[in-house]
């Protein structure tokens, strides 16, 4: 009797000492992703300060530039004025332009990407209409869109056609976003489930499309990844909200 009332009782310490691992293994769990979500917070703030004082300093030496401009124009200089306006108009091909979405989401995101991909040499071009992804809470929103233009950016360095595309449009009763790089060499061929090739940090570095898979799912929308004229594409489109 006693040792049978022992093995329930070593059998009871067992159970809750399972519960209790399970309960540490759950909150160390969300302890990383709130601590993952607090860096990428972070990080987004630190790249939105930087794109906010690019801004500013683009509107001073525009000041600057009217202000030579009046000078030449007063004094009836006007082949100087329109020297110096071509030299000024050169340079401002060379500056990213600010992209106003109506999503302050959506402006952060996208914005943060177009000045690297500006500082890289990449070719970016959108096409984006006001939508507000209201079902989506904005970090997950944040990282969907983040990892979805790194990977975009991470490729295009290694190509000698470095252009990327990012379509975020109303479509069939979806909200959509599409973004597309241009390759070179197929991808897909041979590397069907997109393993990654890379000997350092594999885990981080697969851990994009993991989590942009993983946000989709939450949030029951759809995902395509395929390619298609020279294009490396990822198609996702969320229900509408009522």
């Amino acid at each position: 009797m006693i040792g049978g009332k022992k093995n329930i009782w070593n059998q009871t310490l067992d159970h809750t000492a399972s519960e209790l691992l399970a309960e540490k293994m759950e909150l160390e769990y969300q302890y990383e992703e709130l601590l993952r979500k607090y860096e990428e917070q972070q990080y987004q703030k630190e790249k939105i300060d930087q794109l906010h004082e690019n801004t500013r300093r683009l509107k001073h030496d525009m000041k600057n530039h009217m202000l030579v401009l009046a000078n030449y124009l007063n004094q009836e200089n006007v082949y100087e004025a329109k020297q110096y306006l071509s030299k000024v108009l050169d340079k401002l091909n060379h500056i990213y332009t600010y992209i106003e979405t109506g999503n302050a989401v959506l402006n952060s995101c996208i914005n943060t990407k177009l000045e690297m991909a500006h500082q890289m040499g990449i070719t970016f071009k959108a096409e984006i209409e006001n939508l507000s992804f209201s079902k989506l809470g904005s970090i997950d929103l944040t990282a969907l869109l983040m990892n979805l233009l790194d990977n975009a950016l991470e490729a295009s360095q290694r190509e000698e056609r470095k252009e990327i595309q990012i379509q975020i449009i109303k479509k069939r009763g979806y909200e959509t976003i599409l973004v597309k790089n241009f390759i070179s060499n197929s991808v897909l061929q041979y590397n069907k489930d997109l393993k990654t090739t890379k000997t350092q940090n594999s885990k981080e570095h697969g851990y994009g499309l993991v989590q942009i898979r993983s946000i989709v799912e939450m949030y029951h929308g759809m995902i395509d990844i395929y390619e298609e004229e020279g294009w490396f594409c990822c198609f996702i489109a969320f229900p509408l909200s009522d």
